[in-house]
């Protein structure tokens, strides 16, 4: 749900107070083990190697009558789907699933079939067909959302294995994606530009998990935000706060939104997801609870 900029702010002075309590029993301490937050990543040795399917043709499909109630709850937090997908746009990190979950149920009602091309996603609705971007190599695959997940923090979308393959991360398991809504109403086959989706973008502004420039610059970055205040004297306080952690590299970004400064703490670049991970795991351990992986 969305939170007015008071409350951000309220919640981020809140986190500061925790960290302070924190941080001295943190330093006077040996250091503790982390469980990994993550499932491991699936293993791709023994699937039969076939064909890759060519990408759907997004179409104008009915709502799935089983995987679209108002909000449902998955391990203890509760996901709110989107009435609509219209604009939406999202960067972060992708994963795949296979043959734990193959032949089996999708909330949808479909059976999960791995060597089709879909996708699993906490918000949109289903079915949505998505335009998913590899931001390291470059790589664009078009899948069918009908399915619920991921459920890990650091993950915003579960591809199939076939759609994986095709964008090019089973082996590493994980990948820095950015999604972005197809309009089947506008979808258009572009023969002469290259560009499938050229016309098939939902316009509109879009959802409010954009994150970032465009990535023309170089390799992607990425970043765990701790906290976004609208006065600097508390993004200062909590960034000489997480200083004394040795989390890495703490600096602010400050951006304008709304008309309204917004002063973002931050840590990284980190060098891989795994890093991300692990800092994300450890400022769990403190108490944090609005820190989040970010991808630029």
């Amino acid at each position: 749900m969305y939170k007015t900029e008071a409350h951000r702010a309220a919640i981020c002075f809140t986190n500061v107070c925790v960290f302070s309590l924190l941080v001295a029993v943190q330093v006077g301490c040996a250091a503790k083990k982390h469980v990994r937050i993550t499932p491991p990543v699936p293993s791709a040795a023994k699937i039969p190697q076939r064909e890759l399917p060519p990408d759907p043709v997004p179409r104008t499909e009915p709502r799935s009558r089983y995987g679209n109630p108002v909000s449902y709850t998955v391990f203890g937090k509760r996901y709110y789907t989107l009435s609509s997908s219209r604009g939406f746009k999202e960067r972060g990190i992708a994963s795949w699933y296979g043959w734990k979950f193959h032949g089996q149920r999708t909330s949808s009602g479909e059976v999960y079939d791995m060597f089709a091309m879909t996708a699993a996603h906490t918000r949109l609705p289903l079915p949505t067909y998505v335009q998913v971007k590899n931001l390291e190599n470059g790589k664009q695959i078009v899948v069918r959302i009908n399915d619920r997940g991921p459920f890990s923090k650091n993950r915003v979308i579960d591809l199939s294995y076939s759609a994986a393959r095709k964008l090019g991360i089973v082996e590493k398991g994980t990948g820095l994606v950015e999604i972005n809504a197809i309009d089947p109403l506008h979808y258009r086959l572009s023969e002469e530009s290259g560009n499938k989706l050229t016309q098939g973008m939902d316009a509109g502004n879009p959802s409010d998990t954009t994150v970032g420039p465009n990535l023309e610059s170089g390799r992607p970055r990425i970043f765990v935000q701790v906290g976004a205040f609208s006065l600097r004297a508390g993004a200062d306080q909590l960034v000489n706060q997480l200083r004394e952690l040795d989390l890495g590299t703490v600096s602010i970004s400050s951006v304008t939104k709304d008309m309204e400064e917004l002063h973002r703490v931050r840590i990284g670049p980190l060098p891989t997801v795994q890093a991300a991970d692990d800092t994300f795991a450890r400022l769990s351990d403190l108490g944090m609870r609005e820190h989040r992986i970010v991808i630029e």
